[in-house]
């Protein structure tokens, strides 16, 4: 019975994975005119999901799996894009989780995602000073003018949008989850 649930995990896991890389395939939108580089997309969002499923370090595993895929399929930023979508991605995961884990109400996942977005954003500034700088061989001038016009915006779009419609696509199979899960292992 362990080894099965142990399978299923890592199905679901991989499922959602999947979802990811087709999301990040099919939905890339430019949201800041000025700079059109940051493309908004939903990968976070089936990582979340799986956060709220399966747990903090289950959605870190999908994070870094799609991650390492976007970098060698998408990327044009080699492994600092992947780490910049690890750093920001992995402090909403960690967040939506230790706050989900609480008590599974829908009332912490909301004060986990919000605070997720505000952390989000909040270390992609040095991030950005940081990397694009030194290894994206940008000007730090440029990188420190690009803030508050589009890199602040950005990553409060990207993450208040992914976490709301994977916070509403959770809430919307909840019922459904439960309901299967009764079926499968009665309690």
């Amino acid at each position: 019975m362990k080894k099965s649930n142990e399978i299923l995990r890592l199905t679901q896991m991989g499922v959602l994975a999947a979802i990811s890389v087709v999301l990040v395939a099919l939905v890339r939108i430019p949201i800041i005119p000025i700079a059109p580089f940051l493309v908004y997309d939903m990968a976070d969002v089936p990582i979340l999901i799986g956060t709220f499923l399966l747990g903090t370090v289950p959605g870190l595993m999908i994070l870094l799996v799609v991650s390492v895929i976007q970098m060698l399929v998408f990327s044009t930023d080699g492994w600092i894009g992947l780490v910049m979508h690890f750093v920001a991605s992995g402090v909403m995961v960690v967040l939506v989780g230790l706050f989900y884990k609480r008590r599974q109400k829908m009332r912490d996942a909301v004060i986990g995602m919000a605070l997720g977005t505000i952390a989000r954003t909040a270390v992609m500034i040095p991030m950005n000073l940081i990397l694009t700088v030194e290894f994206l061989n940008q000007p730090r001038q440029v990188v420190m003018d690009m803030l508050l016009p589009a890199i602040i915006p950005f990553n409060l779009i990207i993450g208040g949008l992914n976490c709301l419609i994977a916070g509403l696509l959770f809430q919307a199979i909840t019922p459904i989850l439960k309901k299967t899960r009764q079926t499968v292992h009665p309690v």
